[in-house]
């Protein structure tokens, strides 16, 4: 399926791996110019080198990168010296560490807020106008499946996560935005093969002794697909959300974790 997007410019953040990096990806291959935004400057050149030998990508297809912190300040108004004007936009920061409320400080919360909600917030208040503007705009923000089915040990995440939720529920419908083909979606992703799930398993080994053999065992038979997820498919789901066919999906909660999550709504 032509996904109606290449010559699109889109910026993607937290992708030198992982999820974000799936995401990346996936634009790419569809022939969409990707600004990639990580913290850590080796790990994203090493990253903006994949992409670029992809041998699914199409030739002129432009591949930039900044290594800046995108929770800050300082750090967004690098990305916006590059490129004021983006066609997608990808949110996506690091999740807060594990853990046991009664330890967290005010200062824990408020790095969780900033980073899960203000932070994509921020994004999109920089970017959406100047979508409607033009008549297309898609951004898609990486949050959890903890929105719908919380975990005991990341009350951090789920508390700033769903309150970004509870943000894009409402700006996603607002006539100036749904109207000009521009749409804002939540991506939850469930278990996936990633750095975040392999420290949130250590934790649990820490916490009961168990080997993360044991304990990868046991998430993965949580699921009924059986497995783990990839960051391909993860990837896939985004630049479909991207693409020109999703002009009617916005201000949803797209839900990918194999089936794991038991609710009927």
């Amino acid at each position: 399926m032509d996904m109606g997007i290449a010559g699109k410019w889109a910026l993607v953040c937290g992708a030198s791996k992982g999820l974000g990096f799936g995401c990346a990806q996936a634009l790419v291959r569809e022939g969409v110019h990707v600004l990639v935004v990580a913290r850590g400057a080796e790990a994203l050149e090493a990253a903006v080198e994949k992409l670029i030998a992809d041998p699914l990508r199409p030739k002129d297809t432009a591949v930039q990168h900044v290594a800046v912190d995108i929770t800050t300040a300082e750090g967004r108004e690098k990305v916006f010296a590059v490129r004021r004007e983006w066609d997608i936009v990808v949110t996506n920061a690091g999740g807060p560490p594990p853990g046991d409320f009664r330890e967290w400080t005010r200062e824990a919360w408020l790095k969780a807020v900033d980073a899960n909600m203000l932070t994509p917030i921020e994004l999109m208040k920089a970017t959406v106008d100047g979508m409607a503007a033009r008549g297309f705009g898609r951004v898609v923000n990486i949050t959890s499946s903890a929105v719908k089915a919380p975990i005991d040990i990341l009350g951090l995440s789920n508390g700033a996560r769903s309150g970004l939720t509870g943000f894009v529920a409402g700006l996603a419908r607002t006539a100036k935005l749904a109207s000009a083909n521009v749409t804002i979606n939540n991506l939850l992703p469930g278990a996936f093969d990633t750095d975040r799930l392999k420290a949130t398993m250590e934790g649990a080994v820490k916490k009961t002794g168990k080997s993360m053999d044991e304990i990868a065992d046991a998430r993965r038979k949580t699921i009924p697909a059986a497995r783990f997820g990839t960051s391909d498919e993860f990837g896939a789901t985004c630049a479909f959300l991207c693409s020109a066919h999703a002009s009617y999906i916005t201000g949803q909660n797209v839900l990918i974790d194999g089936g794991a999550y038991p609710g009927t709504y």
